[in-house]
């Protein structure tokens, strides 16, 4: 780190520490805590009451900046000006050995960067998201289904109790992202350590973060140059050619953006179908109310979407100027946390918010981020999350938790949220 960053962060972190002693009472440990698995934050209701800009303590030791009511992450979210730490802004860490950005080296989060705001990052958006349409999704729907019927049939016959993440909830978001990347299935095992040295913050050393994320740099440049050589169907060749006049993609944002999808269009899917089904089995109700309604699950989806208390360490951005959030002034140089399962717990927005309802509509949650930084791959996950809960309705109506839900565990030291098991019987 440089000095003019250590300088930067410490007066950002002075300005921080100034503001939260005239605003808050104190400064809470982030991430707050929880009791259970599924279960919400003591702190959050009274956090969106008392104090919605709170100041919180990073695993790191450092200082940022914590929203949790619905009106006041949206805003941020949705403000142009402000997008997610990089290693070069002199940012709130989140872990001992970190920069900014996450654990990254500086050299390492060069390689990996996109546009971060502005017409660079929405002409990256136009050109990417052309795979990402509600048309495109309702074409891979079919696929997606006779997938998920293939690796429920498969849990079926290894018999129960089955850990339903591991046989269903990682291997159908796997294999639609590699077979839309073009890279090769088998390999999912090394895709899946890479995707959690990139998002960890906690569960691996520097040195075995940095040594992961090289390894994934290489691996995906020699499929970038192979697929110059022999194109395909895939989203990376499409890309290769839509560059090909000089105004597309450059090699690094051809390999920034390939990494990049392949570990959220995983990663995330993957625990939140884990969730997502524990939150429906933790209530029998919920789960007969489903069997006799059907066409609920559009609605559903987007309820445990809602719903969700373990969605991870929340969207970060880091401000560039002042800013007025919550009726105060944000100085420069704070990093701040958008808290949305926090946010989606607003009862100033959604009656009976801490109950789940499954026929909820409409429901303004904040998951998928909003404005234009807003999650380009949200179609693609909640088309996942509907497959895979209509596939598990229809084929296994008796479907149960194997463990009481207080057993189940969280996954931790990672920017993502998640369930460790989902064990299942039937």
């Amino acid at each position: 780190m440089s000095q003019s960053q250590s300088q930067s962060r410490s007066q950002s972190q002075r300005e921080s520490r100034s503001r939260s002693e005239s605003e808050a009472e104190e400064t809470l440990r982030y991430p707050l805590a929880q009791s259970g698995a599924l279960d919400a934050p003591a702190d959050w209701q009274r956090l969106r009451s008392q104090c919605p800009v709170a100041s919180v303590e990073l695993p790191s030791g450092d200082e940022a900046t914590l929203l949790t009511r619905h009106e006041d992450v949206r805003a941020l979210l949705a403000d142009p000006r402000f997008a997610r730490p990089t290693a070069q802004d002199g940012a709130a860490r989140l872990a001992p050995g970190g920069t900014g950005g996450g654990a990254v080296a500086p050299g390492e989060a060069d390689a990996l960067s996109l546009p971060a705001k502005g017409e660079p990052h929405q002409q990256w958006r136009r050109q990417v998201s052309k795979w990402f349409t509600a048309k495109r999704m309702t074409a891979l729907r079919p696929g997606m289904t006779r997938t998920a019927e293939g690796l429920v049939d498969d849990m079926i016959a290894a018999g129960a109790p089955a850990d339903l993440k591991a046989h269903v909830g990682f291997l159908l978001p796997v294999y639609v992202i590699c077979d839309m990347l073009g890279v090769p299935a088998q390999d999912r095992d090394r895709f899946s350590h890479w995707s959690d040295a990139l998002l960890s913050i906690t569960r691996f050393t520097e040195e075995e973060t940095a040594r992961a994320q090289t390894e994934f740099v290489q691996y995906m440049s020699g499929h970038i140059d192979a697929k110059r050589e022999h194109p395909t169907d895939d989203l990376i060749s499409t890309l290769i050619r839509d560059s090909a006049d000089g105004h597309g993609l450059s090699d690094k944002e051809l390999r920034a953006t390939a990494m990049g999808l392949l570990v959220a269009g995983h990663e995330t899917t993957a625990n939140m179908i884990g969730k997502m089904i524990a939150m429906l089995l933790a209530d029998r109700g919920r789960w007969e109310r489903l069997l006799a309604e059907p066409n609920l699950v559009r609605t559903a989806v987007e309820e445990a979407l809602r719903f969700d208390t373990n969605l991870g360490f929340g969207l970060r951005r880091y401000l560039t100027e002042d800013a007025e959030v919550g009726g105060a002034t944000l100085p420069g140089g704070t990093t701040v946390i958008c808290s949305m399962p926090a946010a989606n717990r607003d009862a100033d927005v959604f009656d009976d918010a801490e109950q789940m309802d499954l026929g909820r509509s409409p429901n303004p949650h904040l998951n998928f981020g909003a404005g234009p930084h807003s999650c380009l791959g949200q179609a693609l996950a909640r088309t996942e999350l509907q497959v895979v809960l209509e596939v598990l309705l229809r084929k296994l109506p008796t479907l149960e938790l194997a463990v009481p839900v207080e057993d189940l565990t969280r996954v931790e030291g990672l920017l993502v949220g998640g369930l460790r098991t989902v064990p299942v019987r039937w």
